[in-house]
């Protein structure tokens, strides 16, 4: 590999050599050797480019997860009362993993581990009576996991009532925020995101029901393209003014050595109804 040894060095010293090498993994050839003129620039480029890609993911999956959040306090709420997820097995029939009382267990767990000033106060004030707190108190201090099974749980009124604000059918919702905690959790672990091969694949919609989504391509759901065209699509409905698909783009247009095709990109990916007014 070319490149100035004493920069070699200083990346090393800040990025693990383990690390790094996965991002130099595509340029080595089967007996272990470089190709020709491979660069650790190139190599670095690469790294960042992923890198600023993580952030990008993290700052939607967080929208995303605020939302989701505040729509299933209000609406658990509202049907069952504060309390009813705790009291109420109307207000958790779906029979999907977990059962009730390992959700029961996930939420208790996650509960004891908040250190929020409203929890302690909650504690103080109203611990002897209530061992967990009203739902718009849990789903704030739920793990995003937790929050996934708390939704799948939920009865099928207040899942469509939750991915309708979403413009999206409740069983897509389903699939896609239990995708996206997955690669919430790949994020916050700094795992290499640009060239993944997912294995836990997103329900894409049906060209049936939405043509558009396969217009002029279809998206890849094993791919980069199928996560952010997802979080393209509930951004919009979270918030429509926002900048978010335009630093996508600009990210992808400022880096052109990184290769379309690993990302599921097509190269006229531009073109697709999702991402052509960007």
């Amino acid at each position: 590999m070319g490149g100035d040894p004493a920069r070699i060095a200083r990346r090393l010293k800040v990025v693990n050599y383990y690390r790094l090498s996965g991002y130099w993994y595509p340029f080595r050839n089967p007996d272990d050797t470089f190709k020709p003129e491979t660069d650790i620039e190139e190599v670095w480029r690469r790294y960042m480019f992923d890198r600023m890609l993580r952030l990008l993911l993290m700052d939607a999956i967080e929208r995303i997860e605020v939302c989701v959040r505040t729509q299933m306090a209000y609406h658990q709420s509202a049907k069952f009362g504060p309390f009813g997820y705790v009291e109420n097995p109307d207000a958790l029939p779906m029979p999907v993993k977990p059962d009730r009382p390992e959700l029961m267990e996930w939420i208790r767990k996650d509960v004891d581990r908040s250190r929020e000033p409203f929890m302690d106060h909650f504690r103080a004030k109203y611990g002897a009576d209530h061992a967990l707190p009203p739902t718009w108190i849990a789903t704030e201090v739920l793990s995003f996991g937790t929050v996934v099974a708390l939704y799948r749980k939920s009865p099928l009124s207040i899942q469509k009532q939750i991915s309708s604000q979403l413009g999206v059918n409740h069983y897509l919702l389903d699939s896609w925020i239990l995708s996206l905690n997955t690669v919430r959790n790949f994020c916050a672990h700094h795992s290499r995101m640009y060239n993944r091969a997912f294995t836990l694949r997103p329900k894409m919609p049906s060209q049936e029901k939405w043509p558009t989504w396969h217009e002029p391509y279809p998206i890849r759901n094993d791919r980069l393209i199928g996560v952010l065209s997802i979080c393209r699509h509930l951004m919009m409905h979270i918030a429509p003014n926002s900048q978010w698909a335009n630093r996508v783009v600009e990210l992808v247009k400022k880096h052109p050595s990184i290769p379309l095709d690993v990302m599921g990109m097509p190269p006229n990916w531009r073109e697709h109804s999702l991402w052509r007014d960007v």
